[in-house]
């Protein structure tokens, strides 16, 4: 079982923090462990206060269902299979811009969570992060 390390979930918010700069967002950057434990976490400055929370419940998300948060959002859809989830778990996030971290052979071993901005934004932010362990 892969496992996580902290110098990689560091890497992952370094390169996420690098794309909010290339776009000029200011972002809150959540990771989580396999777990669903936050693992790091980076808040630019002047970043929203309220995407503090959105961010590490993306994170949590995305990891406890090992999806995309914005996969979720479809199937979350009314008349969808997953109507409503958003309201277990204490509060879930249906909407883009978390993603499980996954190694190179699949295996999911934590998950990013990024809010801040637009979520086309959010998603891109989250992507950079997730492709470190790709």
């Amino acid at each position: 079982m892969g496992i996580l390390t902290l110098e990689q979930a560091q890497a992952a918010v370094n390169a996420a923090l690098a794309r909010s700069q290339k776009l000029g967002t200011k972002m809150n950057i959540a990771i989580v462990d396999a777990g669903a434990n936050l693992m790091a976490f980076a808040r630019e400055d002047g970043a929203w206060l309220g995407s503090i929370d959105i961010a590490v419940k993306k994170a949590k998300t995305a990891r406890f269902f090992d999806m995309p948060t914005g996969e979720i959002g479809k199937l979350s859809q009314p008349g969808g299979s997953l109507y409503n989830i958003e309201h277990s778990n204490t509060g879930l996030i249906t909407f883009p811009g978390g993603i499980p971290l996954k190694t190179g052979a699949g295996e999911v071993v934590g998950a990013i969570g990024v809010s801040g901005s637009t979520v086309e934004n959010d998603q891109t932010v989250a992507d950079a992060g997730a492709a470190t362990l790709r």
